[in-house]
């Protein structure tokens, strides 16, 4: 029997967060982990994109191979650019 891992993939938006366990095989990729949690049932109109992953806030490919107790995270996009957000607050003061 092929040994398993056990990953937790991630999701938050400003009022709410998901978070499943999953089980998959040793050398599962950061894909496989998001594709076994479902993420697209419980989560409508969520559409991964595969440059916003990370494992423990730090930045991954889909291709990532995960290890046991990793966290997968699924980013959302930015509402603003950083400088554009230090810009308004010097601006203001």
């Amino acid at each position: 029997m092929a040994e398993q891992i056990t990953v937790e993939v991630v999701y938050a938006e400003p009022l709410r967060r998901w978070l499943w366990r999953v089980t998959l095989p040793v050398g599962s990729t950061v894909a496989q982990a998001i594709e076994a949690s479902d993420v697209a049932r419980d989560v409508p109109g969520l559409v991964v994109d595969p440059a916003r992953l990370g494992i423990f806030s730090r930045k991954v490919t889909p291709d990532h191979v995960v290890g046991d107790g990793d966290r997968v995270e699924i980013y959302r996009p930015l509402t603003l650019d950083p400088k554009e957000a230090r810009r308004r607050r010097a601006h203001e003061g």
